[in-house]
This record gives C-alpha cells, sequence and structure tokens, in this order.
C-alpha cells in the first residue's frame, strides 16, 4: 500500500532478475539498489523527471553497470513497478482488514504517515499510473495487475470477516474492496493538492462506514 515513502523493505521482488540470467548474490544485490534508487526517485520527481545519470548518482552504479541489468530507461521502469507492487503488497500484510478494528488501524496509518509526509506524494503505485497509465500500455497492464492484486488482498479480508459471521451473508465483498481502495486513492491525491488530510480521513471513514453497514451487529 502506500505507507511507505518509497520502497525501503528488503527481499521484495526486485532481488531477483525475472526472466533473465540467475544472478549473483553481489549482482542481486546491485540490481536491488539501482531498482531502489530508481523507485526513490520516480517517487520524488516522476519518471518523465528522472534520468538515467540521477539513477546512477542514487545508486552509486556506472552506466555500464545498470545497463548490465536493464536495456534502457523502459525496462527500469517495469522494474520499478514490480518492486512497488510487491512493496505495497508486503505492507498490506501488515494490515488484513478482516475487522473493523483492523480497517481503522489501516486508516490511522496511512493518515499518519501523510501527515510525517506533509502530505507531500501520494501512493507509490498511484503517482505512476497517473504518469503512466495513458501513454504505455504495457505499463499500464503491469499497475493494472498490482491494482488488482491489492484489490484482492483487500477483498481476502472482508472475505474473513463474512465467513466469521461479522458480515452478513449477502454483503457485497466485490464492491466493498473497491470503496476501500478508491477511498484511499481518491484520499491520497487530495492530501497532495490540499496539504491536509481532512480529505483522506473523510473518504476512508466512509468506505469503513460501508463496511460497517455490512455488520451483522449492524443489520440486527
Amino acid at each position: 500500500m502506500s505507507i511507505p515513502v518509497s520502497g525501503r523493505l528488503a527481499n521484495v521482488a526486485t532481488d531477483i532478475d525475472p526472466g533473465g540470467p540467475r544472478l549473483t548474490e553481489r549482482g542481486r544485490a546491485t540490481r536491488a539498489r539501482i531498482v531502489q534508487a530508481a523507485a526513490d526517485q520516480m517517487f520524488r520527481q516522476g519518471v518523465a523527471g528522472t534520468s538515467i545519470p540521477d539513477v546512477l548518482a542514487a545508486a552509486e552504479v556506472s552506466a555500464s553497470q545498470l545497463y548490465h541489468y536493464f536495456a534502457d530507461k523502459q525496462d527500469l521502469v517495469r522494474a520499478v513497478i514490480a518492486h512497488q507492487v510487491e512493496l505495497v503488497l508486503d505492507v498490506q500484510r501488515q494490515f488484513p482488514l478482516d475487522s473493523l478494528a483492523s480497517l481503522r488501524m489501516w486508516r490511522d496509518a496511512v493518515i499518519a504517515l501523510q501527515d510525517r509526509r506533509e502530505c507531500q506524494g501520494g501512493c507509490v503505485l498511484g503517482s505512476l499510473a497517473t504518469e503512466l497509465a495513458d501513454g504505455d500500455e504495457a505499463a499500464r497492464a503491469a499497475l493494472a495487475d498490482g491494482y488488482a492484486q491489492w484489490e484482492q488482498r483487500i477483498r481476502d479480508g472482508l472475505v474473513a470477516m463474512r465467513e466469521r459471521g461479522d458480515l452478513r451473508p449477502p454483503a457485497d465483498v466485490d464492491r466493498l474492496a473497491v470503496v476501500l481502495l478508491a477511498a484511499l486513492q481518491g484520499g491520497l491525491l487530495l492530501t497532495q493538492v490540499s496539504r491536509e488530510t481532512t480529505s483522506l480521513r473523510i473518504a476512508l471513514d466512509a468506505a469503513i462506514a460501508q463496511v460497517e453497514a455490512e455488520t451483522v451487529a449492524q443489520s440486527g
């Protein structure tokens, strides 16, 4: 999800080179450092605003090292998307969203992060999607797949609530998962514009209220 400023979790998908030759431990570390540096730069400056020299300087690698792992900037962007998707899914595991209490903890964590950031920067996937979705079909598809996985993680928590009897059997967990994810994405965007978190809190509270309305206790 959007809780980290950028990718700072270890052992994510960027430690390997999917579809490429098996990397040595040193090679994995170098590749991961390049992707991490690119992710940081692209989150802060945008994809268009991040040059290969920017990444080289941030990762402290040479051009030959970078081009050993990536054919071009587009190839590096694909790796950044994969990295950020894995990061979001990793962080989401901390918030299973399988209870109202967990949903509220998730809300509070997201809001606290934006307060610490002074509302600069939004979602690590959303920022990429805004810039790439209309002009890069392969990137759009990769981001769509990432969002689908994220939505599934949210849905899994709601399914657990329903199976446990906390949600009414007819509760539409597919719709509720979209509501929660859309509230997060829209709320984060509004924080960037307004430089305060009121809109984010309102959006998430409204989404959580829809889940609460489907609880057995509420319907009873």
